[in-house]
């Protein structure tokens, strides 16, 4: 298939496959898609390195790595930027976290400083940082999520020849986005994973579409099948920017307690939450929303403060849930979107490209028969 985005960034297929495991975006890339890396989940120097083994793996066909740049976000002391972030959060919210690992029984588990590191990064400093990374690299695509490119950044891609897009919920973020300069338009609905708004990828892709001055648009949110493409194709966007359906792949870094609890789930087994990182993001429901939700439960900090807040209970749950822990088994979870309802096998990355592209031409070509 060809369409605007695949010949904006090189690829066969117009499928972006977004996810934070190397392994899966080297696979969509191999299979004719586009991976897209979540640089956000690591220091500066982890992301080299996961790039550096991404490049050799494709070798030269082309992938993008996507940037987490929330436009509010709490301030800290440039110096010791963890510690003066750290400072901000209240007592009750750790004494709250505390007791609710207590409560489940969670055991101790070694901490991981450098998830702190990288909660902490979520400004245009820390994006800065990533970014001075990234284009040292191959990339044919950079990403912006959660609110307009870092200053800088449009100017010097297009310098680089790399193509800008850009995460939106809403009609005016679009129009923001387009004064910034992107190139590419994402449009996600509420029904993806993470962090999402409240328009449906229905309602929202078209909505785009008009206004987005003949730039492509893909659509995100509930798209993990060929004939979920198909209809994305048919309301004007140029391909599909999928996340969640990667959460049932081979390659995806996910526990195998947690694949397990997402092939058990039902499609409205998610919620939006600011649990984990301060602002609304889809998530698989558990018994952690639970407890956050309970009477006189705490509000969520903003981010990154909750981030940091929550990172070391995390590294906990996870951990406990993978050797079959009952209380983290529980309360663990992760983002997803609402396909996860559909999920029914852990199969490979590559696999679940193929066939999204053989499906998707198939029901065009099947529509195309009905006239």
């Amino acid at each position: 298939m060809r369409t605007a985005f695949t010949d904006l960034v090189g690829a066969r297929h117009p499928i972006a496959g977004f996810n934070r495991s190397p392994g899966v975006v080297a696979a969509v890339t191999n299979a004719g898609g586009f991976g897209v890396l979540a640089a956000s989940a690591y220091t500066p120097g982890e992301l080299d390195a996961q790039l550096t083994w991404i490049d050799k793996q494709v070798e030269g066909k082309p992938y993008g790595v996507d940037l987490l740049v929330p436009e509010k976000f709490a301030k800290g002391d440039p110096s010791d930027l963890v510690a003066s972030l750290r400072a901000q959060i209240p007592g009750a919210h750790i004494a709250f976290v505390r007791g609710l690992l207590e409560k489940y029984g969670i055991p101790e588990a070694p901490r991981v400083a450098a998830h702190d590191e990288i909660a902490a990064s979520l400004n245009p400093g820390g994006a800065q940082a990533l970014l001075d990374v990234a284009f040292g690299h191959r990339i044919a695509l950079i990403a912006s999520a959660l609110g307009t490119p870092p200053p800088g950044l449009v100017a010097r891609a297009k310098s680089e020849g790399v193509a800008v897009a850009a995460l939106v919920g809403q009609a005016k973020h679009a129009r923001r986005q387009i004064d910034a300069g992107v190139d590419l338009l994402i449009a996600q609905g509420t029904e993806a994973g993470g962090h999402t708004g409240t328009i449906a990828t229905m309602v929202l892709t078209p909505e785009i579409v008009g206004i987005a001055g003949g730039r492509p648009v893909l659509a995100a949110g509930g798209i993990a099948s060929g004939a979920q493409m198909a209809a994305a194709l048919a309301l004007g966007a140029a391909g599909a920017w999928c996340g969640s359906v990667w959460l049932s792949s081979e390659e995806d870094v996910a526990n195998q307690a947690l694949k397990a609890k997402f092939l058990a789930a039902a499609s409205s087994d998610t919620l939006r939450s600011p649990t984990r990182t301060g602002k609304p993001a889809r998530q698989l429901r558990t018994a952690w929303h639970d407890e956050w939700e309970a009477a006189g439960s705490p509000a969520p900090l903003p981010m990154p403060l909750q981030p940091i807040l929550v990172n070391e209970a995390w590294q906990r749950i996870d951990a406990a849930a993978q050797a079959g822990h009952e209380g983290a088994l529980a309360l663990e979870s992760f983002f997803i979107g609402q396909v996860v309802g559909s999920f029914d096998a852990i199969r490979p990355a590559a696999e679940i490209t193929r066939q999204m592209a053989a499906e998707c031409e198939q029901r065009i070509a099947e529509l195309g028969a009905l006239l």
